[in-house]
């Protein structure tokens, strides 16, 4: 048998040899509330930061977003103009204001400018979306029509700690069978991860594109499905890229 002695150069080279864990990026786009009371303001601002949400940060450069708007009652409305460039963290986020003139559900969304990840040599695409409602409790479930996408199969806003959320990945409108969803809470700083596999939770799809998580603890979730593709490169040229479709979700606790 080997002495110890003998085995410990050998673990050394395993441990060298390891790739590093590589942090989950997000999209993060947050709506001052997700449920529009009857009663006072009914103007929903919005922040969009691309940051890692359990390691509270750091927050990264967002270039102009190609697309900002909002669906609702089967309409789209280009949010755009409506973009003003903020710091955050001495990096670039944007922020938005909407007024919320009439019942309904309605589906913000936002398609990043592509982000150069050095670590990985790839562009990160990740197309995001979060529901706001007011009133009605309809059309939580309607589509944008993101190249990816989740369609929420759980109604997501008022939603207790514990709550189940079920969505079905979508890839140009058809479900996506077992691709890889992340998932993460954005930190409010009272949790530190015990180790590295903690801060982000992955789950597969199932063969029908549908996936499930109970979320343990009161806040903003983001879930992110995950395919590899192609985007046209700053020169022109294809670039491989992760594109990602997001959905964000928030609980409360029961008291």
């Amino acid at each position: 048998m080997f002495a110890l002695s003998r085995l410990a150069p050998l673990i050394l080279v395993v441990a060298l040899a390891a790739p590093g864990i590589v942090q989950a990026h997000f999209q993060q786009l947050l709506p001052t509330t997700d449920i529009v009371p009857e009663q006072g303001g009914r103007t929903v601002r919005l922040t969009a930061t691309f940051t890692h949400p359990m390691e509270g940060g750091p927050v990264m450069d967002m270039g102009q977003p190609v697309q900002f708007g909002v669906l609702v009652d089967g309409e789209k409305i280009d949010l755009s103009p409506s973009l003003a460039p903020v710091e955050i963290d001495g990096k670039k986020a944007f922020e938005a204001a909407y007024l919320i003139k009439k019942p309904g559900d309605y589906v913000f969304y936002l398609e990043p400018a592509p982000y150069w990840e050095s670590a990985e040599k790839l562009f990160l695409v990740h197309y995001t979306k979060v529901v706001v409602d007011f009133g009605t409790g309809a059309g939580w479930d309607h589509l944008v029509g993101l190249p990816i996408e989740i369609e929420p199969l759980t109604r997501p806003y008022g939603l207790w700690t514990g709550s189940i959320f079920r969505g079905l990945a979508c890839k140009d409108g058809q479900p996506l069978p077992f691709a890889r969803v992340e998932i993460e809470w954005i930190n409010d700083g009272s949790v530190q991860a015990p180790a590295d596999p903690f801060i982000t939770q992955e789950v597969k799809t199932d063969a029908n594109g549908v996936f499930a998580y109970a979320m343990p603890k009161a806040g903003w979730w983001g879930f992110n499905v995950l395919v590899d593709g192609q985007i046209k490169g700053p020169d022109g040229q294809p670039a491989d890229a992760e594109l990602g479709g997001t959905l964000w979700v928030k609980t409360v606790d029961m008291k």
